[in-house]
């Protein structure tokens, strides 16, 4: 199974547009340090085949800056997408909108996500005289049968009830917010992806024990970073997403797993976004990396 990051940021992407932080302004200076919206696109080892998870605004720099996904002569030129979601918020599902040129685009997702992205934004009314919008219920681990995807098994680990703030009226449920759990049948290798996390809960620790690659949400390194650099007044918990340090962050709770766990989904107020940052070399010490866009994980 190859795993293909298409993008490590949070919403805004790094540089955001608006802003001027010292992530910003780093990433405008260097462009190496540059970041697109977090995603990824999976494939199996046995075919080429491949799916999203999210589907970023990004997504047409995405799939372009890796060779694997631009057509070539005579190929189909306007292929079916296929897209598996964690969720309902905007920056992971806006590049819908993008690929209007497909055939046809499948999309896995919970019931609640669903609900929100064709009632509250009308996305299969609006992309109908483009293309044709197929939506497919996405399984969740442990009770339901995971679902084949391009090759791929693919199931949904509930989160927390997280939801986007276009949505934030409608009835709490359990998976708003997932990790995917992304199995290959050929290889028997497993990987947990998991862009945001409000809360932790014993049956993420299981999965995380069980998969050979977890990409897990690393949008604040500390809880009181929102508040310190102006860009919230609310702690990382209170805005639903973990923060990697602290007595109560995932670096204490993932270290010494000896499997491969990379951080995604960072914020431009991060100072992971600093290639040069000393944080880095505090997770190396625990096992832990940062990913990359454009980096590829084969298992």
């Amino acid at each position: 199974m190859l795993l293909r990051i298409l993008g490590t940021a949070a919403g805004g992407g790094i540089p955001q547009w608006n802003c001027a932080c010292p992530g910003c302004a780093g990433a405008r200076r260097h462009p190496t340090r540059r970041r697109l919206h977090d995603g990824l696109a999976l494939q199996p080892a046995a075919s080429g085949a491949w799916f999203l998870a999210n589907a970023t605004p990004d997504i047409a720099e995405q799939l372009e800056s890796h060779p694997a996904f631009r057509p070539d002569a005579g190929q189909e030129r306007t292929p079916v997408v296929r897209i598996v979601l964690t969720d309902a918020e905007l920056d992971h599902n806006l590049g819908i909108l993008r690929l209007r040129e497909a055939s046809r685009i499948d999309i896995w997702c919970t019931e609640p996500v669903r609900k929100a992205l064709t009632t509250r934004l009308a996305l299969t009314e609006v992309l109908s005289p483009y293309t044709m919008l197929t939506w497919y219920h996405l399984p969740l681990a442990g009770a339901e049968r995971p679902t084949d995807i391009g090759g791929l098994h693919v199931s949904a680990v509930p989160l927390s009830a997280k939801r986007p703030r276009y949505a934030a009226d409608e009835p709490a449920h359990p998976a708003w917010s997932v990790a995917l759990k992304v199995r290959d049948p050929a290889t028997g290798k497993t990987a947990l992806y998991a862009p945001a996390l409000a809360s932790w809960k014993d049956r993420l620790d299981d999965e995380i024990t069980n998969s050979d690659c977890v990409l897990i949400d690393g949008t604040f390194l500390t809880d009181d970073e929102p508040r310190r650099t102006g860009f919230s007044q609310r702690t990382a918990s209170a805005m639903g997403h973990l923060p990697i340090e602290g007595p109560h962050g995932t670096a204490l709770r993932l270290q010494g797993r000896g499997r491969q766990i990379l951080y995604t989904h960072l914020n431009n107020s991060n100072p992971l976004v600093n290639p040069d940052d000393p944080a880095h070399e505090r997770l190396a010490g625990l096992g832990l990396g940062v990913a990359a866009d454009r980096m590829v994980v084969s298992l």
